[in-house]
């Protein structure tokens, strides 16, 4: 195997980390009846309401299709509903949505925080938190220049 750089350790430690905090969450979201994709659905869903499907696929950064089977889902499972206004469908929580995700919300934050709390003090991730963001908005706008190739 060749060397690596350091940024491919560094990429390849972040994929580790979110592969790893996702199992994590979907061991801990079980007692919600919930996966980390549908909760991150729910809560984009609550944060945007009434969200149109592709509007929901480019904020979770999920196929078209990926979306549509889990919208499907939820949707039989009576948490979203869909409502239609002339070409446009509209997704919002219901009621029995509403709830599940305020039950599983806190839970879930205080989990995934602690995973930083345990390991990091306050100047690292202060430190993170500000080259994460720069590697985002770095991410962001290379992608929009590709698209527009």
């Amino acid at each position: 195997m060749e060397d690596l750089s350091l940024s491919t350790l560094i990429w390849l430690r972040m994929v580790r980390f979110v592969q790893n905090s996702n199992q994590m969450s979907n061991t801990h979201l079980r007692r919600f009846d919930l996966t980390i994709a549908q909760f991150e659905m729910l809560s984009h869903i609550r944060a945007y309401e009434p969200v149109t499907q592709s509007d929901l696929a480019k904020g979770l950064t999920v196929t078209g299709g990926g979306v549509s089977r889990m919208v499907s889902r939820l949707e039989g499972e009576g948490l979203i509903s869909r409502e239609q206004d002339w070409k446009t469908k509209f997704i919002s929580l219901t009621d029995a949505g509403r709830q599940r995700l305020e039950a599983a919300y806190p839970a879930q934050v205080a989990f995934q925080s602690a995973l930083f709390d345990e390991a990091l003090d306050e100047d690292e991730k202060t430190q993170l938190h500000a080259l994460m963001k720069k590697l985002y908005e770095h991410s962001v706008t290379r992608r929009e220049t590709e698209e527009a190739l």
